[in-house]
């Protein structure tokens, strides 16, 4: 399912000089089209492709996972002001999705962590104040939150460095029929963990559900049918997969390492 069939760029008549206006896409861009339940945005770093996930996210009303609320957080000021200056075009305009950077996880994780410790010690609070049955009801409340914490996000989020937890709040968070906005949600993942990754992401597209990433992984760029635009080259282009320098490099890295470790 397609609900975000296109952006495009307004007429920009101020602070053209300014981040992230400035940038080369911007100067570029006209409109990017979206024709497949999955979108790469591909490209070398400063090239602009988070930068508008990021506008994306803001324009469309996304829901950030991790990170402080979109409309609230300093650090995505560029993305609200460059998301004015963008046309949404729906084709079944949807609320329900997220945006999630890699980095803002770990902060998640660790607020998931302390709400289970003040939990916690809520009920050694009660132990000290109550007796009998209110005791219990205060108890059986309180247990009761800490057990749905642990049974949507796991035990302790930010306890596994191999991506598990990660996949765990994919796996908590994916509902049909949801725009996903992801930036470069390899960052903790093992080749592995991408994969399991892959599937999901399968799984949700039959659900009607659609996913632009921004992403350096060749392993997620193979996903059947997705396009892949190239940030590269100014307005981006859609590219073929193996025409990729990502893979093409990483494929003549790992036929012949010795060819490029001998320079170092």
């Amino acid at each position: 399912m397609i609900h975000l069939r296109a952006i495009a760029k307004k007429q920009i008549n101020k602070n053209i000089d300014s981040f992230p206006f400035n940038l080369p896409l911007m100067k570029a861009l006209k409109e990017i089209k979206f024709s497949n339940s999955v979108t790469f945005f591909v490209g070398e770093n400063g090239s602009g492709k988070s930068t508008l996930l990021e506008a994306i996210a803001a324009g469309v009303g996304s829901i950030s996972v991790g990170g402080e609320d979109i409309q609230q957080d300093r650090t995505l000021d560029h993305a609200r002001k460059l998301s004015t200056q963008l046309k949404f075009v729906w084709q079944k305009k949807t609320g329900r999705g997220f945006f999630l950077r890699a980095e803002d996880f770990f902060n998640f994780a660790r607020r998931i962590k302390t709400l289970s410790q003040e939990l916690e010690e809520q009920v050694s609070e009660y132990d000290q104040k109550f007796t009998g049955t209110g005791l219990w009801l205060a108890k059986r409340s309180v247990l009761g939150q800490k057990a749905a914490l642990a049974d949507k996000y796991g035990e302790n989020l930010d306890a596994n460095s191999h991506g598990e937890s990660f996949l765990k709040l994919f796996q908590s968070r994916f509902v049909p029929g949801g725009l996903y906005l992801l930036d470069e949600p390899e960052a903790p993942l093992s080749p592995l963990r991408q994969l399991s990754l892959l599937s999901l992401l399968k799984d949700m597209v039959n659900q009607d559900s659609q996913f632009i990433i921004a992403t350096h992984s060749p392993i997620l760029m193979a996903f059947p049918q997705a396009s892949i635009l190239s940030f590269d080259t100014y307005p981006p282009q859609e590219v073929e997969y193996n025409a990729l320098e990502h893979v093409t490099l990483t494929k003549a890295f790992l036929n012949n390492p010795q060819s490029f470790l001998r320079h170092l």
